[in-house]
Protein backbone atom coordinates (compact mmCIF):
# COMPACT_ATOMS: atom_id res chain seq x y z
CA UNK A 1 0.00 0.00 0.00
CA UNK A 2 1.25 3.54 -0.80
CA UNK A 3 -1.21 5.06 1.36
CA UNK A 4 -0.92 4.48 5.33
CA UNK A 5 -3.28 5.22 7.93
CA UNK A 6 -2.59 5.87 11.34
CA UNK A 7 -5.27 7.00 14.07
CA UNK A 8 -2.99 9.32 16.99
CA UNK A 9 -5.36 9.28 19.72
CA UNK A 10 -8.50 8.79 18.21
CA UNK A 11 -10.59 5.54 16.36
CA UNK A 12 -11.40 7.12 13.01
CA UNK A 13 -13.31 3.94 12.10
CA UNK A 14 -11.79 3.70 8.58
CA UNK A 15 -12.02 0.14 6.97
CA UNK A 16 -11.09 -1.41 3.92
CA UNK A 17 -7.26 0.22 3.71
CA UNK A 18 -6.45 -1.62 0.80
CA UNK A 19 -9.15 -0.59 -1.58
CA UNK A 20 -8.73 2.93 -0.34
CA UNK A 21 -5.20 2.89 -1.30
CA UNK A 22 -5.27 1.57 -4.64
CA UNK A 23 -7.68 4.17 -5.36
CA UNK A 24 -5.48 7.17 -3.51
CA UNK A 25 -3.02 5.67 -6.56
CA UNK A 26 -5.43 5.85 -9.41
CA UNK A 27 -6.18 9.09 -8.11
CA UNK A 28 -2.44 10.78 -8.45
CA UNK A 29 -1.74 8.40 -11.80
CA UNK A 30 -4.71 10.20 -13.04
CA UNK A 31 -3.77 13.89 -12.22
CA UNK A 32 0.24 13.60 -12.49
CA UNK A 33 1.69 11.57 -15.08
CA UNK A 34 5.20 11.65 -13.90
CA UNK A 35 4.73 10.31 -10.49
CA UNK A 36 5.84 6.25 -10.61
CA UNK A 37 5.79 6.48 -6.78
CA UNK A 38 3.32 7.92 -4.41
CA UNK A 39 3.79 8.22 -0.32
CA UNK A 40 1.15 8.72 1.85
CA UNK A 41 0.72 9.04 5.16
CA UNK A 42 -2.51 10.00 6.54
CA UNK A 43 -2.76 10.79 10.53
CA UNK A 44 -5.98 10.90 12.36
CA UNK A 45 -6.18 12.96 15.02
CA UNK A 46 -8.17 15.23 17.48
CA UNK A 47 -9.11 18.69 17.68
CA UNK A 48 -6.28 19.44 20.07
CA UNK A 49 -3.55 17.83 18.35
CA UNK A 50 -4.52 19.31 14.79
CA UNK A 51 -4.76 22.96 16.21
CA UNK A 52 -1.54 22.86 17.68
CA UNK A 53 0.05 21.52 14.14
CA UNK A 54 -2.13 24.76 13.06
CA UNK A 55 -0.53 27.27 14.88
CA UNK A 56 2.86 25.71 14.90
CA UNK A 57 3.35 25.41 11.49
CA UNK A 58 0.70 27.54 9.32
CA UNK A 59 0.16 29.92 12.11
CA UNK A 60 -3.50 29.46 12.50
CA UNK A 61 -5.38 29.91 15.74
CA UNK A 62 -8.12 27.70 14.26
CA UNK A 63 -9.41 24.12 14.47
CA UNK A 64 -10.17 22.82 10.81
CA UNK A 65 -10.60 19.38 9.46
CA UNK A 66 -7.90 18.90 7.30
CA UNK A 67 -3.94 20.17 6.93
CA UNK A 68 -1.88 18.46 3.91
CA UNK A 69 1.65 18.89 4.01
CA UNK A 70 3.56 18.39 0.64
CA UNK A 71 6.87 16.59 1.31
CA UNK A 72 7.49 16.08 -2.34
CA UNK A 73 11.23 16.21 -3.07
CA UNK A 74 10.67 14.79 -6.74
CA UNK A 75 8.56 15.15 -9.76
CA UNK A 76 8.52 11.11 -9.97
CA UNK A 77 7.45 10.60 -5.94
CA UNK A 78 4.55 11.98 -5.01
CA UNK A 79 4.70 12.45 -0.89
CA UNK A 80 2.78 13.76 2.22
CA UNK A 81 1.68 13.65 5.21
CA UNK A 82 -2.19 14.42 5.73
CA UNK A 83 -3.62 15.37 9.20
CA UNK A 84 -7.21 14.80 9.58
CA UNK A 85 -9.32 15.73 13.19
CA UNK A 86 -12.13 12.97 13.52
CA UNK A 87 -13.76 15.51 15.81
CA UNK A 88 -14.09 18.33 13.17
CA UNK A 89 -14.92 15.58 10.43
CA UNK A 90 -17.87 13.86 12.69
CA UNK A 91 -19.27 17.20 13.19
CA UNK A 92 -18.94 18.51 9.73
CA UNK A 93 -21.08 14.96 8.47
CA UNK A 94 -24.07 16.42 10.95
CA UNK A 95 -23.71 19.76 9.41
CA UNK A 96 -23.66 18.61 6.06
CA UNK A 97 -26.31 16.10 6.54
CA UNK A 98 -24.40 13.06 5.50
CA UNK A 99 -22.75 9.84 6.65
CA UNK A 100 -19.28 9.84 8.75
CA UNK A 101 -17.22 7.77 7.03
CA UNK A 102 -18.80 9.69 3.64
CA UNK A 103 -17.71 12.77 5.61
CA UNK A 104 -14.22 11.45 6.38
CA UNK A 105 -13.71 9.79 2.37
CA UNK A 106 -14.22 13.00 1.15
CA UNK A 107 -11.77 14.76 3.80
CA UNK A 108 -9.27 12.09 2.61
CA UNK A 109 -9.63 12.96 -1.43
CA UNK A 110 -9.53 16.56 -0.40
CA UNK A 111 -6.14 16.21 0.76
CA UNK A 112 -4.99 13.79 -1.96
CA UNK A 113 -6.36 16.27 -4.14
CA UNK A 114 -4.50 18.90 -2.74
CA UNK A 115 -1.30 16.90 -3.45
CA UNK A 116 -2.50 16.93 -6.96
CA UNK A 117 -2.38 20.48 -7.70
CA UNK A 118 -6.39 21.53 -7.23
CA UNK A 119 -6.62 24.14 -5.10
CA UNK A 120 -9.20 25.93 -2.93
CA UNK A 121 -9.11 29.36 -1.91
CA UNK A 122 -10.97 31.17 -4.48
CA UNK A 123 -14.49 30.91 -5.06
CA UNK A 124 -13.86 29.08 -8.56
CA UNK A 125 -11.47 27.15 -6.83
CA UNK A 126 -13.49 25.91 -4.38
CA UNK A 127 -16.22 24.92 -7.01
CA UNK A 128 -13.48 22.65 -8.49
CA UNK A 129 -12.51 20.74 -5.49
CA UNK A 130 -16.00 20.11 -4.54
CA UNK A 131 -16.70 18.48 -7.84
CA UNK A 132 -13.72 16.63 -7.78
CA UNK A 133 -15.02 15.26 -3.97
CA UNK A 134 -18.31 14.43 -5.44
CA UNK A 135 -16.33 12.36 -8.47
CA UNK A 136 -14.13 10.53 -6.11
CA UNK A 137 -16.86 9.92 -4.02
CA UNK A 138 -18.92 8.21 -6.03
CA UNK A 139 -15.64 6.37 -8.03
CA UNK A 140 -14.55 4.79 -4.89
CA UNK A 141 -18.24 4.00 -3.63
CA UNK A 142 -18.78 1.84 -7.06
CA UNK A 143 -15.17 -0.18 -7.28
Amino acid sequence: MSAKFYDHDVKSGLADKRKLSAYLDKLAGMHLKNVKKLILNYIFCNDAFLLEINKKYLKHNTLTDIITFDLSESETTLEGEIYISVERVRENAVKFETIYIDELHRVIFHGALHLCGFKDKQETDKELMRKMENKCLEEYKHL
